[in-house]
């Protein structure tokens, strides 16, 4: 008997299937029986579906003889189920990666109870991608288990039946099935969740909900929604038969209101010609179903706006509905015309503002830093910042950050909030600007000022004017703002000659290079092995861990974040002894990860600084991240995972052939990756002589005194650089913790 069920229906969705099915059959938890259903389908789902049963035992295919709709198509799903719990995914939505695994997880957590609710997120066909705001609601804090009453809220989340694991002998003992018709959900998920006796949260996307530009039924105009009325008819038939549940006929009318009210409103669901009909057939429902607040019912809580629009549905005023949705339409738009009036006067004022600061003399002893697009307190600058305070402690700063990151800033720094007024005095102020990546276009760079450039990484993909070849890879088309934003600075930081010569090629300009290291290694060759042992604790790292810093750069040829490795069995193949730390990159931070929960996989997205990161860690796994030449700099392993070369070769480019002159070993594949480090050779004998080499061609002015050497020429005039850069091999960067020797010393790659 399979853990799970995976019940997935098909009906033109040709398109989509395959997408569907893979994301459960290639779920790291593999205990379970698909059971694909073909409603009669006019396309080639059949044939699709016959081709995976073909090539999977675990796939079991159902072929309707006449097409019968969504809900008696699970049926006959339901009816050859054998798992211990049933899953129901529609044929065009898909499981995220170690969904499977996080739910097993989590109903064995909290005592295999009747019902799990886990979150999805929406996936439309721009490629954005957008988390249920009702998440909050999944918060698996309290009990593992509860009743329905004990948080009524999880009734006002989207009442689909594939947002859910259902016990199956739960589901057989209630007698639940879906019925026929359009929104076949509502008389399923409502019963199951009022009847079920124990009730679990997982506060995790597990599904995909595809938006569709076209096809889907829920955006189709047809008279087909009008069956939403004979969907609520069960659902209160379902309450009239079990007395015990009367108390949530409030909570129940109120969800029907919401529900028809949003239906009425969709501009695409309706015909024109049913409006009428659907809006007088909604006024009877309210009514026919409508009961007074009893004293143990569930708490309600209405907007007085949407109180308004269920009374008027219910006495089906459909005039004086139609009148205040045209109001409220209208009073929203004048709001946005008058929010756009107040900020087109207040971007005129501190445009004017701006221009009087300009004709002020400059401050000498004030420089402006920032980094990463309003970021805090990081990367090149926030060293150059420190040193700064240390040799010309007579030098105010401040940090151009948003407010979210303030807290990162030391408390001698001030903080400057994006287009705020202090943020273009200090523009027009300020004798010195700092950045790692560029100013507000708008500045105009005034004689006497001096700007900076540090940049953030040494370049291995193209950049600047060597990409006007790559459109699919531009950020930006505009490359004569790039070159304007070049001809502003006076000073160009690069880490190695490599970094100079593509530099002054992709963004050539009279400004003057400064080939002093990267000030953002200085730590590397100052932290203590005390610092590196206390960095672990913090970030919850297990005693005796072998680390490994997992980061991989973005993807110019998708929009999607790439899930690279399943760390689960990554971990499981390699053992106890190893734990992940996973950083995802800047571009898809906002994007909720999709791997599985793990003891030995911590999320560091979020961490403030990767240099931290990178001292906690006794190897390093990338791909393509300019991450790796600042790694090298600590002379500790570099491993790279490259499965996806030729793409990425393709869509952006690169100066040199990685391959061909690694830092270290190469993974092509999972697993070679797991091989690896399962045999040692990470830190073998082979991986010390490619990380030499890479490190005397990137590494030769990182030896500690990178900031000194910029503040002492940009901000006090020392033209000869101080001190002299330390020769390599007199260096001595901060060992990591001991680790276990290599169990082989011959290389198993070419």
């Amino acid at each position: 008997m399979p853990r799970f069920s995976v019940i997935v229906p098909a009906y033109k969705v040709q398109a989509y299937l395959q997408e569907a099915l893979d994301s459960v059959l290639c779920q790291s938890h593999p205990d379970l029986e698909l059971i694909v259903v073909d409603d009669a389908s006019p396309d080639a789902c059949g044939q699709i579906i016959d081709e995976y049963a073909a090539r999977d035992p675990r796939v079991t295919p159902v072929h309707l003889a006449h097409n019968a709709g969504l809900g008696p198509a699970r049926n006959a799903g339901l009816s050859r189920a054998t798992g211990d719990y049933l899953i129901f995914l529609d044929g065009d939505d898909v499981l995220a990666p170690g969904a499977l695994q996080a739910v097993a997880d989590r109903l064995k957590a909290t005592g295999s109870p009747d019902v799990l609710v886990y979150d999805y997120a929406r996936t439309f066909w721009t490629g954005e991608s957008t988390r249920n705001r009702l998440a909050h609601r999944l918060c698996e804090d309290g009990p593992a288990s509860f009743r329905i009453a004990d948080r009524p809220a999880l009734l006002g989340m989207l009442m689909a039946v594939w947002n859910k694991a259902y016990r199956r002998e739960f589901v057989e003992r209630e007698g639940l099935a879906f019925p026929p018709g359009l929104y076949e959900d509502i008389p399923w998920a409502y019963p199951a969740l009022l009847a079920a006796e124990s009730v679990a949260v997982l506060d995790r996307v597990c599904v995909h909900y595809r938006q569709r530009r076209t096809g889907s039924i829920r955006t189709t105009p047809s008279r087909a929604h009008l069956d939403v009325f004979e969907q609520y008819d069960r659902v209160f038939a379902h309450l009239a038969s079990r007395p015990e549940l009367d108390r949530w006929r409030p909570v129940l009318h109120r969800r029907m209101a919401e529900h028809f009210c949003a239906v009425y409103s969709h501009p695409q669901r309706l015909p024109r010609a049913a409006r009428p009909e659907f809006f007088r057939r909604a006024a009877l429902s309210l009514r026919r179903y409508r009961v007074a607040v009893r004293s143990d019912a569930q708490p309600l809580s209405l907007s007085r706006t949407d109180r308004l629009r269920h009374t008027l549905m219910r006495f089906g005023l459909r005039r004086t509905y139609g009148l205040l949705s045209g109001l409220r339409a209208l009073v929203v738009r004048l709001g946005r015309s008058a929010r756009a009036v107040l900020r087109g006067l207040r971007e005129a004022a501190l445009r004017c503002h701006y221009r009087i600061q300009r004709l002020l003399p400059l401050r000498p002893d004030l420089a402006v830093f920032s980094a990463y697009w309003h970021g805090g307190y990081a990367c090149n600058p926030a060293a150059i910042e420190a040193k700064l305070r240390e040799l010309a402690p007579g030098t105010r700063t401040a940090w151009i950050c948003d407010p979210a990151h303030a807290a990162t800033l030391p408390k001698e720094t001030a903080a400057l909030r994006p287009g705020s007024p202090a943020y273009w005095t200090a523009l027009a102020r300020a004798t010195y600007l700092v950045t790692n990546v560029n100013f507000e276009r708008a500045l105009v760079k005034r004689p006497g000022q001096v700007l900076l450039q540090t940049q953030h990484g040494t370049p291995l993909k193209r950049v600047g004017l060597d990409l006007q070849d790559r459109p699919a890879a531009t950020p930006t088309t505009d490359f004569a703002g790039l070159l304007r934003g070049a001809d502003q600075w006076d000073y160009l930081l690069s880490g190695n000659r490599h970094s100079t010569l593509v530099w002054e090629k992709a963004l050539p300009s009279s400004y003057t290079t400064l080939e002093y290291g990267y000030p953002r290694n200085d730590v590397f060759h100052r932290a203590a092995p005390s610092d590196v042992l206390e960095l672990r604790e913090r970030l919850g790292i297990p005693a005796g861990s072998t680390v490994i810093l997992y980061a991989p750069t973005h993807r110019d040829y998708r929009r999607s974040r790439p899930e690279h490795l399943d760390f689960e069995r990554v971990l499981r193949d390699l053992g106890p002894r190893f734990t992940i730390l996973a950083r995802t990159h800047l571009t898809y931070a906002d994007t909720p990860p999709s791997w599985d929960r793990h003891p030995r996989l911590l999320d560091v997205t979020g961490h403030p600084s990767v240099e931290e990161l990178c001292l906690a860690s006794d190897a390093l796994v990338t791909d393509y991240s300019s991450l790796m030449f600042d790694y090298a700099a600590l002379d500790r392993p570099i491993v790279i995972h490259a499965d996806d070369w030729e793409a990425y070769e393709a869509s952006r480019g690169t100066y040199f052939d990685l391959r061909a002159f690694p830092p270290g070993a190469i993974a092509r594949t999972e697993d070679e990756l797991v091989d690896i480090f399962a045999t040692g050779h990470w830190q073998g004998s082979r991986s010390a002589q490619l990380r030499a080499s890479f490190r005397s061609r990137f590494c030769s002015y990182d030896d500690g005194y990178a900031a000194e050497r910029v503040v002492r020429h940009v901000f006090l005039g020392q033209t000869t650089p101080v001190p002299p850069v330390t020769p390599l091999e007199d260096r001595h960067p901060t060992p990591s913790l001991p680790t276990p020797p290599p169990t082989l010393t011959t290389p198993l790659w070419p």
